[in-house]
């Protein structure tokens, strides 16, 4: 017999080899109690867990935790990036920057990248937070108070790609720190890029979604957002998602798009009536989207948009959901962490931060509506994101594991909870 052929007979004895195999292997598991778990599916959070720590920051959080080899890393608006040990809550290592941290830290090895808040691009050691290298960007700039989120850099081909309050979106090599590419677009660049098919996909505060070549940046197509009265510009501030050739993407223009990734047009959009649709991700094959003046939770065909459930939210939603078996869970900027059912979207249990406990009824009656005198205690949209941030209120997305749910909060704190 030649090397690498197998014969019929030669197959079907390998074929009885590997069952016994399996018989046995199951059957020594089983007389241990050893649990088989299959990979990626994280056990479901079914009751309200417990705090297993917290940790203290001096001011808001809006970026998302991460979680790295019993590390967990997190950054504010203090300028600082924290690693905290994931046991014990302790802090391990700070960095300092000399802007808000509103950005997620990208892991490769290591190695963590930052986008610092301050127009740098930081390499740092995850272990002992050391700086390896910088990029400097052309400067950092917010767009208004409800510009939440800076761009976190994303990971291919070790380059790094982010965009930039500069307008641009860049491409860094992550090894050295030098320069790739840059592109510019018309406006500032906050959104987070998705790449996919060999194309990077971004949208800017000048209404339009790019589609840009990944290995040199140039332009393959843009799509203008429709716009709306109040927002004429239809800022593209949402971070896309990417499914099956297409791009998902909201604006300010009360729209949610789902671009074709080739040609650039519209196959399908979804207006709402009150206010923005940013949040959107896709899980086994749906399309979950988070609103905000909505307040909505949506599940869709993300071919055809069609809605396979919808559910009202007491409050907005700014960040990403995190998913185990059948739940997935989401944070409300009231400061409340939800778990829902992912194929009825029941609610199953909130989870409230100590800030909206001891402040709700400074705005809220018992049953979690506004007083009728709230207009005369908010008088103002930047004065109500300071109620959010006093009631704690959770704009990122919640980390998960088999043990833990770890998110950040406005009101400066980390929490870990536990079963």
């Amino acid at each position: 017999m030649k090397s690498g052929v197998i014969k019929p007979i030669d197959s079907f004895f390998i074929g009885i080899y590997a069952f016994v195999y399996f018989i046995l292997f199951t059957g020594a598991v089983l007389a241990q109690n050893i649990p088989v778990k299959t990979p990626d599916i994280i056990s479901d959070f079914k009751e309200i867990p417990q705090i297993k720590w917290e940790f203290k920051t001096s001011a808001p959080i809006f970026s998302s935790p991460v979680e790295n080899e019993n590390l967990v890393y997190s950054g504010g608006l203090d300028s600082l990036l924290y690693a905290i040990d994931l046991q014990t809550g302790k802090e391990v290592w700070r960095f300092r920057t000399n802007g808000e941290i509103r950005s997620n830290v990208c892991i490769d090895n290591d190695k963590l990248y930052l986008n610092g808040g301050d127009g740098n691009l930081y390499a740092i050691n995850k272990k002992s937070g050391k700086l390896l290298w910088t990029f400097q960007t052309k400067g950092e700039r917010k767009y208004d108070f409800a510009d939440y989120f800076n761009s976190t850099p994303v990971l291919k081909n070790r380059n790094l790609y982010f965009g930039s309050g500069d307008g641009n979106i860049y491409a860094v090599n992550c090894d050295s720190g030098t320069y790739v590419w840059s592109f510019k677009a018309g406006n500032i660049v906050h959104s987070t890029p998705a790449i996919d098919n060999g194309k990077i996909f971004f949208g800017s505060f000048d209404g339009y979604v790019y589609a840009l070549n990944l290995s040199d940046g140039k332009l393959i197509w843009k799509f203008k957002t429709v716009g709306h009265r109040y927002f004429p510009l239809g800022e593209v501030q949402g971070s896309p998602a990417v499914f099956n050739n297409m791009v998902f993407i909201g604006a300010r223009d009360y729209n949610l798009y789902a671009l074709d990734q080739t040609k650039g047009f519209c196959r399908w959009n979804k207006a709402f009536q009150k206010g923005w649709a940013l949040c959107n991700n896709i899980h086994d094959s749906v399309l979950y989207t988070g609103t905000a003046d909505e307040r909505a939770l949506i599940a869709a065909n993300p071919e055809t948009g069609r809605e396979i459930w919808k559910i009202e939210m007491e409050f907005l939603v700014f960040g990403n959901n995190a998913y185990s078996k059948d739940i997935l869970y989401l944070g409300t900027t009231n400061g409340k962490l939800h778990a829902f059912s992912k194929t009825s979207g029941k609610k199953l249990w909130s989870f409230e931060t100590e800030s909206y406990q001891k402040k709700r009824l400074n705005y809220f009656k018992p049953d979690d509506s506004y007083r009728d005198d709230i207009y005369s205690i908010i008088k103002s949209n930047e004065q109500f994101l300071d109620v959010e941030c006093e009631l704690g209120g959770i704009f990122s997305t919640p980390y998960i594991s088999d043990y833990v749910i770890i998110f950040s909060s406005t009101n400066g704190t980390l929490y870990c909870l536990k079963r």
